[in-house]
């Protein structure tokens, strides 16, 4: 089949992400002689620089990983949690119904910058200032902005001009979006300070470990506080002050937790836990795999049952996300079990279904109240929050992500996330705006991911591990909101079952559905609605209308920007997105 790139293969080290300058600054890292851990900081401090509009500095990472000398996969809990006056009652005095998608009350605890950290000091080999220097580098010379950066900015240039003025001095310096080579030397700067604080202890670990508290116990934090009592403009169409507070920072710290799994086959298939959405990948496995029989691809091109099929495992396992999954206690053990499975995979029929039809878990399940009344509700321009692509297939605003491997057997997969530059305004002494996580949370109490202070949102972002036959073999993981654990999926089953390579398996057609409720303001939801890339084929388009799918069409090359590292036999392999022109895998 025809393919946008060869899938790589070598021996020394493979890394795959949604920006070349971040592929290559990781692989730039392992011929110095890091490993795969100093070479993923790294590069995920430069998505920060290069994708603005997709990570920041204030946002979170999530992420899944081996290492040489132990197979066991682990998480890293890189999602911060609500602040400890966030709460239902504050919402509802505002006369909210639903989080704003943007500005400072969605703001969680930043995430990322703790755990990049503590994922260098523990697993990687090199000094901060050794995998900072990049990114510092792009921030400070400037760093060429793909055309998306100013396509996001045009998108709300009338918000920045009339509501947030320092977003418009940073990212439309002569009244226009900012283009071409982009200088953020006040973001260099918070950098630098960070390091000198970091470097004023001896010793690697140690000197990680103060770069850590010079933020979250800091100077960072105080701007934080100060900035966060302004009020601005958000989704709501009002003025509202934020919620974090210096304290807020300085009670949390990145961890380190046990993923979800399943085995299916020879293959174990590893994601994070239910506080994400990570196991409805899972789920959509377990449920397939009763199907495998029925399950084919044709020069890399999927036959219409499969998608059908995939179709109806996906709103069956989202809806059990939105019944049972967050940070509380989610009955994984039932969700995954085999009974629960088959009696789920006998609803799936030869038809498209138009219910929210979770499973009865731990006791009946229960849904949000307001969920009938977001059917088909579009989202506004101006300030969105909404990290995923239109169903269309146009960004609204995204993730990043990126994989790495070595030599040794290192493999990591990371989506950082959060802190876009549309989400929220700039704090001007910081170079940087915070996230808008928050949106996630449901404000009607009772549920699973119901918001509660110092609680964690039910993330999106949804990294991916495999082992074959017990030893550690892919990586992968895309951004897109909703989207990744069914262009993941997309993946699974052109690799796993379509016999693909990691670039075809990526290249091959995507699809989705938008038949649950989204994770992003304004939660809206489209019952029997498949996006679909058209090279699927004119005639498998006419039989999914036929089984009652409302198709939309997004083109042929619009839905997914996944990755992939691979490591079997000695041999280490790398594949990445063409669609969008940004995605690049390096290696040798």
């Amino acid at each position: 089949m025809f393919t946008t790139r060869p899938e790589l293969t070598g021996t020394f080290g493979m890394v795959a992400s949604t920006h070349w300058l971040a592929s290559a600054t990781g692989m730039a890292v392992l011929e110095d002689g890091g490993n795969a851990f100093d070479a993923a900081v790294a590069a995920g401090f430069v998505l920060q620089v290069a994708e603005p509009h997709l990570c920041g500095p204030a946002g979170q990472v999530p992420g899944l990983f081996v290492t040489a000398d132990d197979p066991t996969p682990r998480a890293l809990a890189g999602q911060g949690p609500s602040p400890a006056g966030a709460t239902a009652a504050h919402f509802a005095s505002l006369g909210l119904d639903l989080i704003p998608g943007s500005g400072l009350l969605p703001a969680t605890v930043p995430g990322a910058w703790d755990a990049w950290l503590l994922l260098l000091r523990d697993y990687g080999t090199k000094p901060l200032r050794a995998v900072l220097s990049y990114a510092i580098g792009y921030a400070r010379n400037g760093v060429p902005l793909v055309s998306r950066v100013g396509d996001t900015i045009s998108a709300v240039s009338g918000l920045f001009t009339e509501h947030w003025p320092t977003s418009a001095a940073l990212w439309m310096p002569d009244g226009k979006p900012a283009s071409g080579l982009h200088r953020n030397p006040v973001l260099a700067d918070t950098w630098e300070r960070l390091l000198r604080e970091a470097e004023s202890v001896s010793g690697r670990e140690a000197q990680l470990d103060a770069g850590r508290r010079a933020w979250s116990q800091g100077f960072v934090a105080e701007e934080i506080e100060s900035f966060s009592r302004q009020a601005f403009r958000d989704d709501s169409g009002r003025d509202h002050a934020g919620l974090l507070t210096g304290e807020d920072l300085a009670s949390w710290s990145a961890t380190y937790e046990d993923p979800a799994y399943v085995d299916v086959d020879d293959w174990r298939l590893v994601k994070m836990g239910g506080w994400t959405q990570g196991p409805a990948l899972l789920q959509q496995a377990l449920l397939l795999h009763g199907f495998r029989d029925e399950l084919s691809y044709v020069d890399g091109v999927p036959s219409e049952r499969t998608v059908h099929l995939a179709t109806e495992a996906a709103k069956l396992a989202f809806a059990d996300r939105e019944a049972w999954y967050g940070d509380t206690d989610v009955p994984l053990d039932v969700l995954l079990s085999p009974s629960y499975t088959d009696a789920r995979r006998a609803l799936i029929g030869d038809s498209a279904s138009a219910e929210l039809r979770p499973g009865d878990a731990r006791g009946p399940a229960r849904l949000p109240a307001i969920l009938d009344s977001l059917q088909g509700v579009a989202a506004g321009g101006g300030a969105t929050g909404e990290p995923t692509v239109g169903p269309q297939g146009q960004t609204r605003g995204d993730t990043v992500h990126l994989d790495v491997v070595d030599a040794a057997g290192n493999l990591v997969s990371l989506t950082p996330s959060g802190g876009w530059l549309q989400s929220s305004p700039t704090i001007p002494s910081l170079g940087f705006c915070l996230d808008s996580r928050g949106q996630m949370f449901w404000l009607e109490q009772g549920l699973p991911n119901s918001l509660a202070p110092r609680k964690r949102p039910r993330i999106t972002l949804s990294p991916s591990l495999a082992l074959r036959d017990g030893v550690p073999t892919l990586a992968f993981g895309t951004p897109g909101g909703d989207q990744q654990d069914q262009w993941q999926l997309c993946f699974w089953l052109a690799h796993t079952y379509g016999g693909l390579n990691l670039q075809e398996s990526i290249d091959s057609p995507a699809w989705h559905t938008t038949a649950f409720p989204s994770s992003f303001y304004p939660r809206a939801w489209n019952p029997r609605e498949l996006v679909v890339e058209s090279r699927l084929g004119a005639s498998t388009l006419d039989a999914l209308r036929a089984r009652g799918h409302r198709i939309v069409d997004a083109g042929d090359w619009a839905l997914g920007r996944l990755s992939a590292v691979s490591r079997a036999d000695g041999v280490l392999r790398a594949a990445a997105n063409a669609r969008g022109m940004q995605g690049y895998a390096a290696g040798r």
